[in-house]
């Protein structure tokens, strides 16, 4: 074989190898809820290799995110942690009216990393511990969800000195990975591949459902990138990742 018929052999290789890169490909601005993390991750993965276009995340509790939005920042996507926030901004004209859906639907756990100290509600009405965590209900619709666990369960005026919470449910999952709190409140979804500790998958009878939805904001209006972002996640491969990390169907 001569020289450059294996030059060209290697050139040809290392073609097949690399992506293919659309010509239209564009980055989509997506404001997404802290619990959705790791799922939104892998969902971005996804849809860039079925459509080259990028997702580029900013995570943070939905009261913040939506703040931001509110003052200008250029997500064209927005993926909230609760169904009145993406309603909110559709009404604030903030939010293409029509573009609203639930993609997924959230579950609540009492989570420790102390293998023996969750065991069900009796962990909660028992209160032997000097921390509990919870993201903050004003902002983070999980916090709501936990606040509202503790008000059914009878236990909230008993527990309030112990709580701290986050500023979000990623902050609140740290101070219990960092054992700032014994335990807390959050999101099924961080804690789904987590080996070890102990959980307690909160009955949803205990709080209303956390119904997530996603709306394509002002700046994403004439994104057709954007669209496609919101298309892809109703897609059977999206709501498969989904479900992996313990979220209910949405609609």
């Amino acid at each position: 074989m001569s020289l450059w018929s294996r030059v060209a052999g290697g050139l040809l290789a290392v073609a097949i190898a690399l992506p293919v890169v659309r010509a239209d490909a564009a980055d989509v601005s997506v404001a997404v809820a802290a619990n959705f993390t790791d799922a939104a991750n892998e969902i971005g993965a996804a849809f860039q290799r079925a459509t080259g276009h990028r997702a580029v995340y900013s995570f943070g509790s939905t009261g913040q995110l939506y703040t931001q939005i509110t003052q200008g920042a250029p997500f064209q996507v927005f993926l909230s942690a609760d169904q009145a926030t993406a309603k909110r901004a559709v009404d604030e004209n903030n939010a293409v009216a029509g573009t609203q859906f639930t993609y997924a639907v959230g579950k609540l756990v009492l989570y420790s990393k102390n293998p023996s100290l969750v065991t069900g509600e009796a962990t909660l009405r028992g209160g032997a511990f000097r921390k509990i965590a919870l993201a903050n209900p004003s902002a983070a619709p999980y916090g709501s969800a936990a606040m509202e666990v503790m008000r059914a369960l009878s236990v909230l005026s008993s527990l309030q000195p112990k709580i701290v919470q986050g500023d979000n449910i990623g902050q609140t999952y740290q101070f219990i990975d960092t054992g700032n709190a014994e335990l807390g409140f959050v999101a099924l979804s961080q804690v789904i591949a987590v080996r070890g500790g102990s959980r307690w998958i909160v009955p949803d009878t205990l709080y209303p459902p956390i119904r997530q939805d996603a709306v394509l904001t002002r700046a994403g209006a004439n994104a057709a990138a954007a669209r496609q972002f919101l298309d892809f996640l109703k897609s059977a491969e999206a709501v498969a990742l989904m479900e992996r990390y313990g979220y209910g169907k949405g609609t």
